[in-house]
């Protein structure tokens, strides 16, 4: 075996050596503040905007730019590994990121703010895939659902302990520290990576497709600003929606043309071609519908039917973030052992019963029916995520997992927003139609948010057919390197 491959992988259920959990821990520090940091600043909107005495439209963009950012760059990462190698990549997006974090707290308005925030995005968007990429590297197949059960745990506990954490910062000290907080981590980060991580470079990086790049990222960044405004306008017809959605599509099918056409391009799309890769990334999607659409529709029911604070509507998700980091951190040894088909399905499974439950919501729904449903569901999409992740990569060449990693990120950031953009549609349609006919209380308002979860239902329906298509065997114990990996099939 190569010793390009770093850690060597002799059997599944051997311990993790310590490099390998140190670089776990690097990732791991370094994904959960970019996860946190997209919805941290949400719970600070009403301080903005008495702080810079501005419109919400306008703070709004304090997230959006944030967002779009993160997703223009993605694209970028996977190129940029082979190019530099993963630990120049790595402190380079670190260092941008806390350049941008050190910033935005000393931001004197919201102009200068959102222009901070989008230096901070530019540096925290390639930081998951590239996390990704490295630890499928140096950990091989057979240890890809431990190390990905680690880097799943900052990407489901993100977006609930977030709002959380924002709400403590901002009601006991001051928003700049929601920034702030995130200096010393980013110092640890850096430190951490300048000796855990590998600095290899591939020898078939080749030139940047400066032309792929230049379709992909704003085809990425248009789709998500899209999808948001669907959220905000509440509508897909509307043209503050439309269009964007349209260019993005437009640029998204030129970079396939292109891509098609081209031997090096930044997103080589014959990863489609590798079966596992293309089911998974398929769940992810609609697993990322699941998730990120139920944190962004349960706060609102929390706040206006049930009438808590955006922190109190934080802390009763915790539940959903508790079962999630407890799958996360169980099912790592399972996924090494057994098929991603049974897991998968398994983990959906329980997010439907937890759906479930919450399409009855009510204006008097019992608090710890909820909390259990939370849980049940929070348990289940831990239980997706691993193994469908793993299972992203474990059958793609070594050479080519950067890029691979690059469009998993992509294909989860863009499920998210569709996700966000679908539930809060369908709740404002629903409310919409209370109000025209005069029904709206407390408990049909409930009901309203309670129809999203069919439609969560229905994305799970979907999820369980596509993982009918995720690989049956358990992962192999071969490891193929960046040296020894066949390409991926042609076209």
């Amino acid at each position: 075996m190569s010793a390009s491959t770093g850690i060597k992988d002799e059997a599944a259920g051997r311990r993790l050596p310590p490099k390998l959990v140190t670089l776990m821990i690097t990732v791991a520090l370094g994904s959960i503040m970019m996860q946190m940091d997209a919805t941290m600043t949400n719970i600070a909107y009403n301080t903005l905007l008495k702080e810079f005495d501005t419109s919400l439209l306008t703070i709004q963009w304090i997230t959006t730019g944030y967002l779009l950012a993160m997703a223009a760059v993605m694209a970028l990462s996977g190129w940029g590994m082979e190019r530099f190698g993963a630990r120049t990549m790595w402190v380079t997006c670190i260092s941008l990121f806390l350049l941008g974090s050190m910033l935005c707290g000393a931001a004197w308005d919201a102009q200068s703010l959102i222009v901070f925030r989008v230096i901070q995005g530019l540096g925290g968007g390639m930081v998951l895939p590239l996390g990704m990429a490295v630890l499928a590297q140096e950990a091989g197949p057979s240890r890809l659902g431990r190390v990905m059960s680690v880097l799943g745990i900052p990407s489901a506990l993100g977006p609930v302990l977030g709002p959380v954490v924002g709400g403590v910062i901002v009601d006991d000290w001051n928003w700049r520290w929601i920034f702030f907080i995130n200096v010393p981590v980013c110092i640890a980060a850096i430190v951490l990576a300048w000796r855990t991580m590998p600095t290899r470079k591939s020898p078939t990086a080749g030139r940047l497709d400066v032309l792929g790049l230049l379709l992909l990222s704003p085809a990425c960044a248009v789709l998500v600003f899209g999808l948001t405004q669907a959220s905000k306008y509440g509508s897909f017809a509307n043209s503050h929606c439309v269009i964007p959605l349209a260019i993005g599509c437009a640029l998204l099918a030129a970079f396939s043309v292109h891509a098609l056409r081209t031997e090096n391009p930044i997103l080589d799309l014959r990863l489609l071609k590798v079966r596992s890769f293309m089911s998974s990334s398929a769940v992810l999607f609609f697993a990322s519908v699941a998730l990120f659409g139920v944190v962004g529709v349960l706060p609102l029911y929390f706040q206006q039917v049930r009438g808590h604070s955006a922190l109190e509507a934080g802390l009763l998700l915790a539940p959903q973030g508790v079962g999630m980091a407890a799958s996360l951190l169980a099912v790592g040894k399972f996924t090494d052992r057994t098929s991603p088909r049974l897991l998968v399905i398994s983990g959906l499974a329980l997010t439907a019963i937890g759906a479930l439950v919450c399409t009855q919501l009510g204006a008097d729904t019992n608090v710890v029916l909820l909390g259990a449903a939370l849980l049940v569901s929070g348990g289940g999409i831990g239980l997706v995520m691993v193994p469908a992740m793993a299972g992203a990569i474990r059958d793609v060449p070594g050479s080519v997992i950067p890029r691979a990693s690059a469009a998993n990120r992509i294909i989860m950031q863009i499920g998210s927003s569709f996700g966000a953009a679908v539930l809060i549609l369908v709740a404002q349609t629903r409310m919409d139609h209370l109000i025209e006919t005069k029904q709206i209380t407390p408990d049909s308002l409930a009901g309203a948010y309670g129809t999203t979860f069919w439609w969560v239902i229905g994305f799970v329906v979907v999820s369980v057919l596509l993982a009918l298509l995720l690989p049956a065997r358990k992962p192999s114990q071969q490891q193929q390197t960046a040296g020894e990996a066949s390409a991926i099939p042609s076209l």
